[in-house]
């Protein structure tokens, strides 16, 4: 794979036999953001686990204390006293059974996260097809399924992300923009790592967190050390 004169001046920047540290790696990490636009810095952790067993499926959601840099756009699905709640929160879009069309036939997603109460979830669950590959199907794990709409909304405006395993049970997650400082960015580092650490299912045999990469969304990929975990 070829890359341009910006990506092999950054990779120069990186020991690629080094396993470094948070501090240096987030340091090194805003080295290599050249791109024009702010570009988001990513963490690519890769487990032990074997998704294929249920006992070893990891999903949940943390709040990052510097949130994510980018505007989230949430769309709830709720009926009764609770739409006006979920308006009064924040909600960029509100609604039920009149939105299914909208997002099936018109292809409409003009949204990053989808809430529900437990009520909805019948409806919801006509979208699966369409929310379930694009990672937007609403899950009790998440917090995503849940009575209490206006903290739903304010954790996501403030910077909540979903971790989960892949198919290959690497778990891929924003950790801010290359314009946040470094402390910000340790900060929100280390409150993921704790959030996986806390999710080691009790069924996984063996090494947990088997590597990390910390890279920008142009950049060259920072490998750090894992001996803490």
């Amino acid at each position: 794979m070829k890359h341009g004169k910006k990506y092999t001046e950054a990779a120069k920047l990186v020991d690629r036999a080094s396993y470094y540290e948070a501090e240096d790696a987030v340091a090194l990490v805003k080295k290599t953001a050249t791109a024009k636009f702010d570009e988001t810095v990513e963490l690519h952790i890769r487990t032990g686990c074997d998704g294929r067993h249920a006992e070893q499926q990891i999903r949940g959601a943390v709040v990052l204390p510097n949130g994510t840099g980018k505007t989230v756009r949430v769309l709830v699905f709720a009926k009764g006293p609770k739409v006006d709640e979920a308006q009064a929160a924040g909600a960029d879009y509100v609604g039920g059974d009149e939105l299914i069309p909208k997002i099936q036939n018109e292809g409409w997603l003009d949204f990053d996260v989808v809430v529900a109460t437990p009520d909805m979830m019948g409806v919801v669950g006509r979208l699966g097809k369409v929310l379930g590959p694009k990672g937007l199907m609403p899950n009790p794990k998440a917090g995503t399924v849940t009575m209490d709409v206006a903290k739903a909304i304010n954790d996501i405006k403030a910077g909540k992300i979903e971790y989960r395993l892949d198919k290959s049970n690497i778990i891929h997650v924003p950790v801010g923009k290359a314009s946040f400082t470094e402390q910000q960015l340790s900060e929100n580092f280390n409150a993921i790592m704790d959030a996986i650490v806390k999710a080691k299912p009790a069924a996984l045999k063996g090494q947990y967190i088997k590597s990390l990469t910390m890279t920008t969304t142009m950049g060259p990929g920072v490998r750090m050390s894992v001996a803490k975990y």
